[in-house]
């Protein structure tokens, strides 16, 4: 038996403090200060919208291309590429490494490529970004066994996609993957959940009865790899706070219908510390 199974409060804890320790990382979640460039509208960020290549508060020239993004800079641009200065041009495609592992960065600041519904941008990644400077923490609530119940997920004939709207206020489609049942204080709940594609492990966007007053406005909920049979334990004390509560320009899914559980969850992941009550 792990140790993790023989002692689930020291787990719950270590746990705890790689959460805080990711977010608060010099390129963690609270150190994106912006998705550039912006449309007019507001929408979905992409380079096409500046067809002269040139991104505000961002060095280099960005063009799209074939394929993936071009990127052309000069000695007064600062900008390295895998730790060497470029000079020159250079044909990036989406960076799916982690910010700190960045293949540019412009001194400090990292800049992250990405593709997202057809279009291209550029995340910047800065160590000294107010958010994370003014971070004080995530309150949570200390561990609780009830919260802690056996589950059972069901996967579907085939993936679902089910329209919902975002925090940008746009609607997307969220990809689900089958059901997650449990019981919970003598009532069976069931949440639509996805499944990620490379490990199998499951995730689902949640609300409950807290959300907007005491806890964020919604929650991730991340139980794991489900056994053969479909067994895995869900466990509420986990349900931790979306990328959108660390930085406005990440774009989270609000919870699918039928995710909204009827009691509250006085577990986990509450807030940010020092966040009011009406910017939760």
């Amino acid at each position: 038996m792990s140790a993790d199974a023989e002692d689930p409060i020291t787990a719950w804890k270590r746990w705890r403090e790689h959460r805080v320790d990711g977010v608060s990382a010099p390129y963690g979640p609270l150190a994106l200060t912006g998705t550039l460039p912006q449309t007019p509208s507001g929408g979905t960020p992409g380079l096409a919208d500046y067809p002269e290549g040139r991104i505000p508060a961002v060095p280099g020239r960005w063009l799209a291309a074939a394929g993936g993004v071009t990127l052309t800079a000069g000695p007064e641009d600062g900008i390295t590429l895998d730790g060497e200065p470029l000079a020159g041009s250079a044909v990036l495609a989406a960076d799916e490494a982690p910010p700190s592992h960045a293949r540019l960065a412009a001194g400090e600041v990292r800049l992250v490529v990405i593709r997202r519904e057809g279009q291209w941008a550029v995340r910047v990644f800065d160590p000294g970004a107010p958010g994370r400077a003014a971070f004080t923490g995530i309150e949570a609530t200390p561990y609780d066994p009830s919260y802690a119940v056996p589950g059972h997920f069901a996967p579907y004939g085939e993936d679902r996609t089910v329209q919902v709207e975002n925090v940008d206020g746009r609607t997307r489609g969220l990809g689900l993957g089958g059901e997650l049942s449990f019981e919970f204080e003598g009532a069976r709940h069931a949440l639509r959940v996805a499944v990620d594609e490379e490990d199998g492990s499951l995730w689902a966007v949640i609300g409950d009865a807290t959300g907007g007053r005491s806890s964020y406005r919604f929650r991730f909920l991340k139980p794991g790899i489900p056994a053969a049979d479909g067994s895995v334990t869900v466990d509420l004390n986990r349900v931790q706070l979306p990328p959108c509560a660390f930085a406005d320009h990440f774009v989270c899914p609000f919870p699918p219908p039928g995710n909204t559980l009827p009691f509250e969850i006085a577990a986990g992941e509450r807030r940010l510390k020092g966040a009011l009550a009406s910017g939760i």
